[in-house]
């Protein structure tokens, strides 16, 4: 495997990972509204990630952008809880343990921020990520938390920390 790298988000960054997060909702089916295709802050994740209490890390392998997943505060979400977003990898570095890593350094950045709570909302069409998140202790919830506008996501999961 390439020289692996995580580190966190830099401007130059978020072309590629626009890029990653969109055709990996395409290869799946799932390009649709009510999603993070066509959420406009896809293109500026430097910039949102600038949010306090938020962190988003890229990995690469070798020197190219592989994906990357964040934590955000969103908005409406309950005091101390905050959700984990935008994981997305590319299909070659799929099933090499990357998101698993990313997950790790992203629970362990929202443990250090002092949440007690992480959210997902995401798609049926992302079975695959949906067993992993379960692998980490998420469960599944009746319905959504906050509002993070993501009206096209039907799963919805909580893990305490």
């Amino acid at each position: 495997m390439d020289k692996l790298l995580i580190r966190t988000i830099q401007p130059d960054d978020n072309k590629a990972l626009a890029a990653i997060v969109r055709n990996s909702l395409s290869e799946f089916g799932a390009a649709r509204p009510g999603t993070v295709y066509f959420d406009p802050t896809t293109d500026h994740l430097f910039e949102l990630f600038q949010t306090a209490g938020s962190r988003y890390y890229t990995a690469l392998t070798g020197n190219e952008i592989a994906g990357g997943a964040g934590i955000f505060p969103s908005p409406g979400l309950p005091s101390g809880t905050c959700e984990l977003v935008k994981m997305y990898l590319r299909p070659e570095d799929r099933g090499k343990g990357l998101g698993r890593l990313l997950i790790e350094k992203c629970l362990a950045f929202a443990l250090e921020a002092g949440y007690r709570h992480v959210y997902i909302e995401t798609l049926p069409e992302l079975r695959k990520a949906m067993s992993v998140y379960e692998k980490f202790g998420f469960r599944y919830l009746d319905g959504p938390m906050g509002n993070t506008g993501h009206f096209g996501c039907d799963i919805w999961m909580l893990k305490d920390l």
